[in-house]
């Protein structure tokens, strides 16, 4: 198990328009000034779809309503422990990756074992990243119990897991085909004996984070999967052999690669329809104090959305700053406006939005 890892595909024309049309969504969104105030609304509603239809294509059963009531109201529904608990920890999970983008990491398989740690976690937020599995796993059909998929030995999947590593961190192509690719030899290493769809799906998107593919984080792939299930495992399908090692490790996987980009288009494409409806009202009045604020400005409204006053210390959080790093900044903006302080004790010091942004926190 040696070799480098280098897959097999190429750039069709499909894969080219599909790509296209994810750069120029990516470039209408990023300029186009959402409120706040839209913006964490259109983020609530990609996290919900994403946790929503990533955990009902593995058979989650907790319709849209519900997932959102166990993320934020810890709602319990009878005879779906199961259910709320694979929400629970795909959404923790979720805040890790967003986490992991804010340090602008590099992929590793301890980043990996940990985003599994997470999604099995059951919504815990302190685990111990998943060593793989130690023996052989195989995908059967729900019905006929005939194998599927039959994935590598147990022994080769260490070695397999450190070249698509060194790939990912090492490729020149564009992050929607590296995301593309990363997501295909996951579930095809199949590292685990659960949750390899999940943590292929969200290191997916990680990748696609860290390469600037956010799109503000308002877009979910989940769903294009969770739509039409059958193309999703059609395009996962690739090989002459349900066996690994005759003929899926060194399959052409440019079929996948163009399901892959088409969904990234066709998800870039219907999130740009709805921020650009919501960007259209009440848009006059705000853009042009909204194009005054830089990044870490327009952020932390978000907290203001939900919080009257604002503590150093939740700004730490929110950009994973440290401590003394935080206080800094709020005395920066202090100094420019852009805050100002309710309660001057050391300890307690809290923080309000200067008159002039309040009006950014409405839709």
């Amino acid at each position: 198990m040696s070799k480098n890892f280098e897959p097999v595909f190429s750039i069709t024309p499909p894969i080219a328009r599909s790509l296209m049309k994810i750069e120029a969504v990516k470039q209408a969104i990023t300029g186009l000034p959402i409120t706040p105030f839209l913006l964490t609304k259109l983020r609530e509603i990609a996290l919900i779809n994403s946790i929503h239809y990533s955990t009902k294509i593995e058979g989650n059963r907790l319709t849209m309503e519900q997932v959102q009531e166990v993320i934020t109201e810890n709602k319990s529904f009878p005879g779906r422990a199961r259910d709320e608990d694979e929400v629970k920890g795909y959404y923790v999970a979720t805040d890790a990756m967003e986490k992991y983008v804010a340090k602008k990491v590099h992929i590793t398989q301890d980043i990996i074992k940990m985003l599994h740690a997470l999604i099995m976690g059951r919504g815990k937020k302190r685990v111990k990243p998943t060593p793989y599995r130690d023996g052989q796993n195989v995908i059967l059909e729900g019905v006929t119990k005939k194998i599927v998929y039959m994935p590598p030995e147990a022994k080769d999947v260490f070695d397999l897991m450190q070249q698509l590593v060194t790939w990912i961190n090492r490729s020149d192509y564009p992050s929607p085909i590296i995301a593309g690719i990363a997501h295909y030899q996951f579930v095809t290493i199949h590292s685990y004996y659960d949750g390899n769809g999940r943590t292929a799906r969200i290191l997916a998107s990680l990748i696609l984070h860290l390469g600037g593919y956010d799109l503000k984080g308002i877009y979910s792939l989940d769903q294009y999967y969770a739509k039409n299930l059958s193309a999703y495992y059609d395009a996962l399908t690739i090989g002459p052999s349900h066996n690994y090692y005759l003929g899926c490790a060194d399959a052409d996987i440019t079929s996948w690669i163009e399901y892959f980009c088409r969904g990234m288009a066709t998800a870039f494409e219907n999130v740009k329809k709805r921020a650009e409806d919501g960007a259209s009202v009440g848009f006059k009045d705000k853009s042009e104090i909204l194009r005054t604020l830089d990044t870490k400005k327009r952020r932390v409204l978000e907290l203001f959305i939900k919080h009257e006053t604002v503590t150093s210390a939740q700004i730490a959080q929110l950009f994973d700053f440290k401590p003394r790093t935080a206080r800094h900044l709020c005395q920066k903006w202090s100094d420019q406006g852009f805050i100002y302080a309710v309660d001057t004790s050391r300890k307690g010091r809290r923080y309000k939005l200067s008159k002039p942004f309040v009006s950014l926190l409405k839709s």
